[in-house]
């Protein structure tokens, strides 16, 4: 086995949050381990065939989630086939808004929310490959674009 990076989240009612991934993101819920008191101490989900870990807050051990330290420094980017689909089910399920689905300068459609749980995510349909030359005339002097 090679070397990896998976996503653990940490949420408050972790089965909520896996019913919200499973049924707004379309992950696939792979394996589940629930203690006697009813928290999941570790579930994995894939996106597409790529894992990512959670489990439910067990601040005895230091493990809290987002909404308990008062949000989050991490960000989630999440590609689906159509973002502004997603984000919508998204919002109806109780994520809430933090950047509305626009088209971006790469082309791309991508939308920020907040998870019901706090966790952010980028949602975004990407656009074919623009030539870094192309991106550069696109944003200007905002950025300096490296290839």
């Amino acid at each position: 086995m090679g070397n990896g990076l998976v996503p653990y989240l940490c949420c408050a009612d972790a089965a909520a949050a896996v019913d919200f991934y499973t049924s707004v993101f379309g992950a696939v819920e792979v394996q589940r381990w629930t203690g006697d008191d009813g928290r999941i101490g570790h579930a994995e989900l894939h996106f597409g065939g790529e894992p990512l870990y959670l489990a439910d807050e067990h601040p005895e051990i230091g493990v809290q989630g987002p909404r308990a330290l008062g949000g989050t420094a991490v960000s989630l980017v999440l590609t689906v086939p159509d973002a502004d689909v997603t984000v919508a089910g998204a919002l109806r399920a109780g994520a809430t808004s933090e950047r509305p689905v626009t088209t971006q300068d790469d082309g791309a459609r991508a939308g920020w929310i907040i998870d019901p749980f706090g966790h952010r995510w980028s949602v975004q349909t990407p656009a074919p490959q623009v030539p870094v030359e192309q991106l550069r005339d696109r944003v200007g002097d905002q950025y300096d674009i490296t290839d």
